[in-house]
């Protein structure tokens, strides 16, 4: 089949995680002899807030690390949809689009174009600014792609839609999988942004706090961190190394001992059964994670088994002490979390989720009765 693809970046993940499921998604179907196009909005943020704080080479770094992904740029005003749409059987929309380019897809469907049209949604603003997701006109669309089953229903009581699937994100693990290390560089690592505020105060409890108390020798990755920020990891003892590029995050975990997962607190409080990327992805290369509270309330994991969780963090630090102290149980978890990745989470299995979707809303099933298949 033929994909055309509509998202925020493919290159670019400066504070923009989509883009890791997305180029897993895209290499996964392209592997399977799918056409794949993507394209993205010129001067989108996630790739001018890469340019001004890294510049070019590191853009250039990425394109040479995923040689296999490639997006085309666009803008708005100019754009032709007939011509960017051309041949396509499926068009997937991702939320972070203008609406104004959702609503031109959404007239074209509904005036006749063949290709069945998804809307791709990955982020909380379906809870936390339901005005700004209203405004969305998915009238032509056939249907939505929500990352967890809350979204999901939010947007068929809301009456959004009339179909919408569960499409959960997962690990690229043709990247994200173990590396050997001949040396740790610390105890533990945390990749993630300090969160806008949604999960301040979470960190110090079940980040900073640990840390310090254990006397652990940590380093954070991450982008936004406000000055107070800076100065809570400062006086925690943790090393601040900026940005990191995703694909250099397998070989990063490789140097650390134990990882940790500290949910926005819309993930924690309101939005259960969404674990978000960075817990795929942690799982796939193999290092220990323990994680602060979140419900798993789909079933996706076997929380103890996986990963450990940490209701406190007084909890957190003897989770953290028993993991860097016993290898036994290291090893568990890492076997473990590795099976579960492998088993159900790999974007291999997802691109067969949505395959099977694409397959019963009749996509390409024009093309190959004009080619006689």
């Amino acid at each position: 089949m033929r994909f055309v693809l509509f998202y925020h970046s493919l290159l670019s993940d400066w504070n923009h995680g989509n883009a890791h499921f997305l180029r897993g998604v895209v290499r996964e179907m392209k592997t399977r002899g799918h056409e794949v196009r993507v394209l993205e909005p010129k001067g989108g943020w996630s790739r001018a807030n890469l340019l001004a704080d890294q510049g070019m080479g590191v853009l250039r770094e990425i394109a040479s690390a995923l040689p296999d992904l490639t997006s085309l740029e666009y803008d708005l005003e100019t754009l032709d949809l007939d011509q960017a749409t051309d041949g396509a059987d499926v068009v997937i929309v991702h939320e972070w689009n203008d609406p104004a380019l959702v609503a031109r897809l959404s007239s074209m469907r509904k005036g006749g174009a063949r290709f069945r049209l998804l809307f791709h949604d990955t982020h909380h603003r379906a809870v936390s600014e339901r005005e700004t997701m209203a405004r969305y006109d998915l009238s032509g669309f056939d249907g939505v792609l929500a990352f967890g089953n809350v979204i999901r229903d939010i947007y068929l009581h809301e009456g959004w839609t009339q179909r919408a699937w569960t499409w959960h994100e997962a690990a690229d693990t043709t990247l994200f999988r173990p590396h050997a290390a001949t040396h740790k560089a610390g105890d533990l690592v945390w990749i993630g942004n300090w969160g806008d505020g949604e999960r301040s105060a979470e960190l110090g409890e079940f980040l900073l706090r640990p840390v310090s108390h254990l006397g652990l020798k940590a380093r954070v990755h991450g982008v936004r961190y406000p000055e107070e920020g800076l100065k809570a990891l400062a006086e925690a003892g943790i090393d601040y190394a900026g940005w990191l590029p995703n694909h250099r995050v397998p070989a990063t975990f490789a140097h650390y001992r134990v990882t940790v997962h500290v949910p926005r607190r819309y993930y924690a409080t309101t939005l259960p059964g969404i674990p978000t990327i960075r817990v795929f992805e942690a799982l796939a290369c193999g290092i220990p994670l323990i994680s602060a509270p979140w419900e798993d309330a789909e079933n996706l994991f076997t929380p103890g088994e996986d990963y450990l969780v940490a209701k406190t963090g007084l909890q957190m630090q003897r989770h953290l002490r028993d993991v860097l102290n016993d290898r036994a149980l290291a090893d568990h978890l890492v076997r473990h979390g590795l099976e579960t990745i492998r088993d159900r989470h790999s974007c291999g299995h997802r691109v067969e989720q949505l395959l099977a979707i694409c397959r019963a809303l009749g996509a390409g099933q024009t093309r190959a009765v004009a080619a006689g298949e």
